[in-house]
């Protein structure tokens, strides 16, 4: 293979055998239960052959395909495990790696983009790529100033492989639901293609790379590269070394896998609150766990190292406040509140009436993890979520087919649905809501409003204090001249008796 296959014929038949060799598959696997193979062994050989298909099919394609099976490996955990296990293996090598570009292709785009001597630039270049992914792959290389750098190459034709593919698949959608049964392809496909330019252009993704580099460069729990170079399709940054979080899903200790969570639902939650952005594409192939000066633990002490800003959401002001809001009412247990914050934002539209008390009951068991100081992500739960959207019979579903996402959540959305995705694949235990708290505005009572609401209290208390001393002085000469009228009464009563009795005593007397 010297280039990414760009004839939109060549890739559409490629991409249109995946749900044909299902069917023929299928068909195959009947054959072997007639002849006497138990169904469950026939079943599970099927499933295994389609999961190789998929993998081999969407990993030398590369560009929208393999973004699709990236996007779509972050989801296994939602599925039932008979159906999940054969494609595991194959969607989560999606996650790191896929068919390499040959050294020649590779060096032309070099010189293209960087000029004729740019091996001057380089103190040492492995052609042997570190990682491949949907539209570039990586190259370890030494820069000339002794860094060890990472060299992010595009694929030549790229950007037409890109659309292509997302076109061609969101018409396949409906034909690809048995590949991954149990997840709503289009969708997603929507999602992706909406973001094609920005996963093309390079320095955009520079950009945001120094954003975070920049904010996190003091950070005691997370790293972020610095940019070396940038030029139009070659995007050149600091080498991490690290373990990379497939790995880590596929065999860490249970230590291991609570720190990688942790750490990684900080960095979704506190990136767009530092950095006026959110990382769009949290799939496992974008982090690395960091050991440092401590490779043999603990754990407490790694770090987590995060790769490739080539999709962001902007959000200068952090994440919305009616998240945290919403999120906060609902444990709260404020339906009505809940109800009328969600009507106000576009997610139930004005021709839709519902009971706020559902509403609620439909939201609160996605919350559990915000609930608890600390909650064990694993795939039983979310694949128990998962069931209870998908049961057509059951109200969760009538009620969940009659809210709307607004667009300016649509990418939060993904990308949140994305992480608690790893953090389950993980097996993690994580305590969210530390940074729900921490980083998401509205979701903690806000300090100045309490602080505002005791001010205000305590000012009261005094008006109160100060309102009862006016009364008493008001009140004081009153009683004090009442008292005083009082007295002079009685004072004067005596006095003219003692004037009658020093009168009846002269009278005597003479």
């Amino acid at each position: 293979m010297t280039d990414l296959p760009r004839k939109a014929i060549t890739r559409t038949a490629k991409l249109a055998a995946l749900p044909l060799g299902f069917a023929g598959r299928a068909t195959w696997g009947l054959g072997k239960r007639i002849g006497g193979r138990p169904a469950e062994m026939v079943a599970r050989e099927v499933q295994q052959r389609t999961a190789e298909q998929m993998f081999k099919v969407l990993g030398e394609l590369k560009g929208g395909a393999m973004k699709l099976g990236q996007a779509m490996s972050v989801f296994e955990s939602a599925l039932p495990e008979e159906i999940a296990r054969p494609y595991r293996a194959a969607l989560t090598k999606l996650q790191e790696a896929a068919p390499p570009m040959p050294s020649r292709t590779v060096h032309a785009a070099l010189e293209e983009r960087l000029g004729p001597d740019w091996p001057e630039l380089f103190q040492e270049f492995e052609d042997k790529p570190a990682a491949s992914a949907s539209i570039g792959q990586v190259h370890r290389a030494v820069w000339h100033d002794g860094r060890t750098v990472a060299v992010k190459v595009q694929y030549p034709g790229a950007g037409e492989a890109l659309l292509s593919d997302l076109n061609q698949l969101s018409r396949f959608a409906r034909v690809l639901g048995p590949l991954v049964p149990g997840l709503d392809i289009k969708p997603l496909i929507a999602e992706l293609r909406e973001r094609v330019a920005e996963e093309l252009d390079y320095e955009l993704e520079a950009a945001s790379q120094r954003a975070h580099a920049e904010e996190y460069a003091q950070d005691a729990e997370i790293v972020v590269p610095e940019v070396v170079h940038q030029s139009d399709q070659i995007l050149i940054t600091e080498w991490l070394e690290g373990i990379p979080l497939s790995e880590v899903i596929a065999d860490g200790t249970q230590e291991e896998r609570d720190r990688a969570g942790q750490l990684l639902a900080r960095f979704l939650f506190s990136g767009a609150s530092r950095t006026g952005l959110l990382h769009a594409d949290p799939h496992p192939g974008n982090f690395r766990l960091l050991t440092g000066d401590a490779p043999d633990g603990p754990p407490e002490r790694w770090k987590l190292g995060v790769l490739d800003f080539g999709s962001v959401n902007r959000l200068p002001e952090g994440l919305p406040e009616p998240i945290g809001i919403a999120l906060r009412m609902a444990l709260q247990g404020d339906a009505m509140g809940v109800y009328e914050l969600m009507r106000g934002e576009g997610f139930v539209k004005p021709t839709i009436e519902m009971d706020p008390d559902h509403l609620l009951d439909f939201l609160l068991p996605m919350l559990e993890p915000a609930q608890v100081d600390a909650f064990v992500f694993d795939r039983q739960w979310l694949r128990s979520q998962a069931a209870r959207m998908a049961d057509r019979h059951s109200p969760v579903y009538e009620l969940s087919n009659q809210l709307n996402l607004p667009p300016a959540y649509l990418l939060i959305h993904r990308v949140t649905l994305s992480t608690i995705g790893v953090l389950c694949q993980l097996g993690a235990t994580v305590r969210l809501r530390d940074e729900l708290e921490a980083w998401v505005p509205g979701f903690a009572e806000d300090p100045e409003s309490e602080d505002r609401a005791e001010t205000e209290e305590a000012t009261a208390t005094g008006e109160a204090a100060e309102a009862e001393d006016r009364a008493g002085t008001e009140e004081g000469p009153a009683a004090k001249e009442a008292a005083g009228t009082a007295e002079a009464a009685e004072a004067g009563e005596g006095a003219a008796q003692g004037t009658e009795e020093k009168s009846e005593a002269a009278e005597t007397s003479a």
